[in-house]
């Protein structure tokens, strides 16, 4: 029954122009007629839990009996994210202040909170520097977000009444990306979204993704047109990486035509242990996903989040065997919370 009623929660709010699309599409990726992709689709959505945009990112099509069980699915992750996050504490990264000011051995870089200073404090900041960002503290999905270039006929007194009417207090450095990592794209900070669980005290590395932009913006958000692909425990990539945009797999970068198979992110195994480190701040946030950007000198925080996704690391492109990451995290939660 509770099954039947999410179901129908989700048939009253989702797009059926956006599904048929889907099945279309799917339909032809797998070879398998529309009218079964469309029966499969509502009974996955009814025994698992699944959305159709699930569906198609695990390649259910192509998946079947008992490898579907390994799945996570949203149902899944939201219960996860409500046993093991106190929501008192999601304001720590909620907010990218209070992040900043929490994590700030992990950042790497300075930042200024534009609530706390006056002109000349910016002016102070900003000397000496080609450009910083301007944030706003509580957006997402690189929303928010802009990049300052540091002129010497720049106007602090307008930048700063421009910067806190639209609420970007806080500023920091450029992150200086490490070379290796500007040969995936060179105009956007290609970030690794890593996630964590911690439990009994103790911190469980989960799975790492890379992010990039596809190299017309500053930003690597898969919302904004990027590309991701899946990292192995080595921090080797071995899998074309996915636009959701143009909803192609890519070989190589479609701009810098580096290729995805057999690239090595420098200093991986310090950035999981940084990750595992910074997992054992806050006690009551306990699954946790990183940003991490890699620099000359190592890897640092970008940002933290609460609520880490679960499609992603499922790309049925992405995986070694048709089977989900369900298994590991029962493993790593069940037996040890």
């Amino acid at each position: 029954m509770r099954k039947l009623k999410v179901f129908l929660r989700r048939i009253k709010s989702m797009s059926f122009k956006r599904m048929f699309e889907l099945i279309g599409l799917i339909s032809k990726e797998h070879k398998r007629p529309s009218i079964i992709i469309f029966f499969d689709m509502i009974w996955c959505s009814l025994r698992y839990g699944m959305g159709y945009l699930d569906y198609k990112v695990f390649g259910f099509a192509s998946i079947h009996g008992k490898n579907r069980k390994t799945f996570m699915t949203m149902n899944h992750n939201l219960a996860y994210v409500r046993s093991l996050n106190d929501k008192e504490a999601y304001h720590y990264l909620d907010n990218k202040i209070e992040f900043n000011k929490k994590f700030s051995e992990y950042l790497g870089r300075d930042w200024i909170d534009l609530s706390e200073t006056d002109i000349n404090g910016l002016q102070e900041f900003c000397k000496g520097k080609h450009a910083v960002f301007a944030k706003q503290a509580q957006t997402f999905g690189g929303q928010g977000i802009d990049k300052i270039e540091i002129t010497p006929d720049i106007n602090y007194t307008e930048l700063y009444q421009r910067l806190t009417e639209n609420k970007q207090f806080l500023i920091e450095d450029c992150i200086i990306q490490h070379d290796e990592m500007n040969k995936l794209c060179p105009s956007s900070i290609n970030t690794i979204r890593m996630v964590t669980v911690a439990t009994n005290n103790i911190p469980h590395f989960m799975y790492a993704l890379v992010r990039m932009g596809a190299g017309d913006k500053a930003v690597d958000n898969i919302s904004s047109g990027g590309m991701y692909t899946s990292v192995n425990e080595k921090g080797m990539l071995t899998k074309p990486a996915f636009c959701d945009k143009t909803g192609i797999y890519y070989d190589r970068h479609p701009k810098t035509n580096t290729e995805f198979n057999g690239f090595v992110i420098p200093y991986f195994d310090e950035a999981v242990e940084m990750c595992k480190s910074a997992a054992m701040v806050l006690p009551n946030l306990r699954y946790i996903g990183w940003d991490v950007a890699i620099t000359p000198n190592g890897p640092v925080l970008v940002e933290g989040n609460n609520f880490p996704s679960y499609d992603m690391v499922q790309n049925y492109r992405h995986l070694d065997g048709k089977t989900g990451i369900l298994p590991k995290f029962e493993k790593v939660i069940n037996n040890n919370v």
